[in-house]
């Protein structure tokens, strides 16, 4: 691990221009991800920036028109939060299901929208060729064991997938960050945070330096309270999806008036499968019309002989996930 400088500020201004400064300055909060790639020598920042001394920036506020959730809390706090667990249970799950409570107790919801791939390729080292690490330098994954890795948004350059499950539950329910930088204060949608490799992976989000997530606004929706986060992976604790559905549903009678599918573990950001949203709306909901939305889902996913077996299991995860939802209308 490199010498770093370390700042704590006591305002969000202050946090702000002090990240501004250089873009070898990082924003620590829990440190889950950030001290991992430290010690891997992936980041190597010239200055820590300490926010956990923010005023107000771990508060969760609830209004009829939705969640305001400071980036700061707690990823336990949030996911035990009554009101999600009772009228959001989607995003509670997306919560209970990452990580470890160990973690879950100190990472902040924040910080788990911006955490980097787990791609073996990016966190190996030499004598791995990762253009994420090194920009230029190629691509190991694709010559070599991609079994978790993108199946959709992947480039020439990268086929790293994005980790978290978090993300994947917001962008169902059409969140947006509220984010502080130089300029004042904007809105982002969190569909829109990440970006997929292109020719330059090393850039993952729209972020600009010094940028600071604050809050994490989600509006209230007539899906949310019937929703689940349905995640399948190699063991049932602190493993990463190999698939997973963040699914909601608005049902009256049998016929779904309306429905959120989004995809995890699966791509290069979180997807949203609006298509397969639309063959199910005004429908009479059954089994096989669900497993026809997990197919419309999965439609262009690129696969190789490691991962291939992931499209299959894609389409029952997102067929369960509508089933566990309809079953909670």
């Amino acid at each position: 691990m490199q010498p770093f400088s370390y700042l704590r500020p006591t305002s969000l201004a202050e946090a702000v221009n002090s990240a501004a400064r250089s873009p070898d300055t990082r924003f620590i909060a829990g440190g889950t991800t950030l001290f991992d790639l430290m010690k891997l020598d992936i980041e190597a920042p010239a200055t820590l920036v300490d926010v956990t001394a923010l005023p107000g920036v771990d508060k969760i506020e609830v209004a009829a028109d939705g969640l305001a959730i400071g980036s700061l809390a707690r990823m336990a706090d949030v996911a035990s939060h009554p009101i999600l667990r009772d009228q959001y249970p989607a995003l509670s799950e997306s919560l209970w299901k990452a990580a470890s409570q160990q973690l879950r107790n100190m990472a902040t919801v924040g910080g788990n929208l911006l955490q980097r791939t787990r791609c073996p390729y990016f966190r190996g080292g030499e004598p791995y060729r990762c253009n994420k690490r090194v920009p230029g330098s190629g691509c190991s994954a694709q010559s070599g064991i991609d079994r978790s890795l993108a199946l959709f948004g992947g480039s020439e350059a990268c086929i790293a997938n994005y980790p978290g499950d978090w993300a994947v539950a917001l962008v169902a329910f059409d969140a947006a960050i509220e984010v502080a930088g130089l300029d004042g204060v904007r809105t982002i949608r969190v569909e829109e945070l990440h970006r997929e490799p292109g020719h330059t992976p090393h850039i993952e989000t729209v972020l600009h330096p010094g940028d600071f997530i604050s809050r994490i606004l989600v509006p209230a929706a007539a899906t949310a309270r019937a929703s689940t986060y349905h995640k399948v992976r190699d063991r049932e604790s602190y493993a990463f999806a190999l698939t997973s559905a963040a699914v909601g549903v608005d049902i009256q009678g049998e016929r779904v008036r309306d429905i959120r599918i989004a995809l995890g573990g699966v791509g290069a950001k979180p997807m949203r499968c609006r298509a397969a949203e639309n063959l199910l709306k005004d429908q009479p909901y059954s089994r096989e019309l669900a497993l026809k939305a997990g197919e419309t889902a999965f439609i262009g996913s690129r696969t190789s002989t490691h991962n291939a077996f992931r499209v299959p299991l894609g389409i029952q995860t997102v067929a369960d996930a509508i089933d566990i939802a309809v079953k909670r209308a």
